[in-house]
């Protein structure tokens, strides 16, 4: 199995127990370091995952991963949280932050910067609209390096 076939497998099978918990799925990659190879769940919810959270979620996928033994080489599994600086990868992960401040860096200058904070408004296959106030600005996917949430401290 692939890299992608093998996290796209457990995304299925992860998701009907964070449902169930009223939990979001905010990632899943499986990783090689350092000779070793890595299953991680990263997930959440309303007012922030905890480490109870991580170890109920962590059984539950245990007991499947055990039984489907569809990765064909030693891992090990971890579920935790994706941090307060967590990078939005993925479609999902942008629909999640909606109106929540980010900050977004950029390959190219635009106006003079590559580093942005502002409220995501919305986006597309090809945008991202932030808002900064009472003026918004829409920067093109492929110019962006990363967006992040922006830590609310």
């Amino acid at each position: 199995m692939t890299k992608s076939e093998i996290e796209k497998k457990t995304e299925e099978y992860i998701l009907p127990i964070l449902d169930e918990l009223h939990f979001i799925l905010w990632d899943v990659e499986f990783v090689k370091e350092g000779g070793e190879y890595f299953l991680r769940a990263y997930i959440d919810k309303e007012g922030g995952i905890s480490l109870d959270d991580c170890t109920e979620v962590s059984r539950r996928m245990n007991d499947i991963l055990d039984s489907d033994e569809y990765i064909d080489v030693p891992y090990t599994f971890e579920v935790s949280s994706p941090g307060l600086t967590r990078v939005l990868k993925k479609d999902r992960e942008l629909q999640n932050s909606i109106g929540r401040d980010v900050d977004v860096t950029t390959y190219q200058k635009i106006d003079g910067a590559k580093e942005f904070t502002g409220i995501l408004k919305s986006f597309d296959k090809d945008h991202v609209l932030l808002s900064f106030g009472d003026s918004e600005m829409n920067f093109d996917r492929k110019n962006i390096s990363k967006i992040r949430l922006s830590p609310d401290f």
